[in-house]
């Protein structure tokens, strides 16, 4: 490379053929002063850049801007508004540079520079949710940003499981949504180890279906998946009770009837004493929504025969003790409610309006039968 600092030899200047040692020393004296001006020339030359960056960044874009020339260091961008739509995974944790690396791969935004200048300029950036996301390919980096922050763009599948759902029910409402069929659902449900069912549940998952909304990114809407991460949900919320697994699902048990019998905290904590004082007497439950669950049909609609029938494994007014399985699925607060039951000695309990959904518990049956007659009363009142 050309020396800046050296002046060339002129061209046809003669060389002596010899130099005095006094010569000598002195060509070796300049050369040294040359290399030390040199190497002061480049310092002062590397403090200029640093010292005048930021200006020269400033000044190349108003030059740019002035005359019309492309500047380098300007960050690359579409116009917008996009055109085909493109699906980005923003993984969980992601920073505006990692987001606007996947972006600039799949071709959403022009560069990252450019997203990243965006993401700096939007105050709610930090609000964009990881998942999937349904962009546009060539839109704006400003565009991207805002579309990320405004979550209309995610992909996700939601599935809403009301408290007291039965298999049946869950698996309907499961297939509704996705897509996929009951059949295949229970094809998947029959390797129970890939689900996660536990031992105990005897391969029936009555009552393990955990009732909450499920939001399912595209890789996981398949039919194993979602019966995992329900029964998933189920045994961590046992767990998070502080319930033994031995205990499980005759909690679940429980809790799925105490669902359907009481209608507010104070009535589920004193069904569940009922429960428990009845199996402690040796009486059968005598609860209609076993029933209920067993026949498939209303009680109003099941005969004194059935409600006595001993060849019927649901009949409550027979059987002692707790059914054979969980009559649906039942919510957080019911197996609180089992876990958490007041003391008290009530056996009978019998709600006497069906719009306010009074109910009243007793240990005496005289009251009991008076309970029921009020409960006549009112059916006879409103037109029941």
């Amino acid at each position: 490379m050309t020396d800046l600092f050296d002046r060339p030899a002129v061209q046809g200047e003669q060389q002596p053929a010899r130099s005095s040692r006094a010569e000598q020393r002195a060509r070796r004296a300049a050369k040294k002063r040359r290399q030390r001006r040199r190497r002061r020339a480049l310092v002062v030359l590397l403090v200029s850049v640093l010292v005048v960056g930021g200006a020269g960044y400033l000044l190349l874009n108003n030059a740019s801007s002035l005359f019309g020339f492309a500047n380098p260091l300007e960050a690359k961008d579409f116009e917008g508004p996009g055109t085909d739509p493109v699906d980005v995974v923003i993984e969980p944790g992601s920073t505006g540079r990692d987001m606007g690396a996947a972006l600039t791969e799949a071709g959403v935004v022009a560069s990252s520079a450019a997203f990243i200048q965006a993401f700096e300029a939007n105050p709610n950036a930090g609000k964009i949710q990881p998942g999937t996301h349904t962009l546009l390919l060539g839109m704006s980096a400003k565009d991207a940003v805002a579309r990320l922050v405004a979550n209309d763009s995610r992909v996700e599948t939601k599935i809403t499981i009301p408290e007291g759902f039965t298999v049946k029910q869950v698996l309907e409402r499961a297939s509704s949504v996705t897509g996929i069929p009951v059949a295949e659902f229970e094809t998947a449900m029959a390797d129970t180890a890939a689900t996660g069912l536990p031992a105990e549940a005897n391969g029936n998952y009555e009552g393990w279906l955990y009732p909450t909304t499920y939001v399912l990114e595209p890789g996981d809407v398949n039919a194993t998946g979602i019966i995992q991460g329900m029964v998933g949900q189920t045994t961590s919320e046992l767990a998070d009770l502080g319930v033994p697994p031995e205990r499980f699902q005759e909690v679940l048990t429980m809790a799925s009837i105490v669902e359907w019998e009481g209608k507010n905290a104070e009535q589920r904590g004193k069904v569940a004493r009922v429960i428990y004082n009845r199996i402690e007497d040796g009486m059968p439950l005598g609860m209609d929504a076993i029933d209920v669950y067993g026949l498939g049909k209303p009680a109003s609609e099941i005969t004194s025969e059935e409600f006595q029938n001993p060849e019927l494994p649901y009949a409550s007014r027979v059987h002692q003790g707790l059914p054979p399985t969980p009559i649906g699925s039942p919510s957080r607060e019911s197996v609180e409610a089992v876990l958490n039951a007041p003391e008290g000695p009530w056996l009978w309990y019998v709600t006497v309006n069906l719009d306010t959904g009074e109910t009243k518990f007793t240990d005496k049956y005289a009251e009991f039968e008076q309970f029921k007659q009020e409960y006549r009363q009112w059916l006879a009142e409103n037109g029941g």
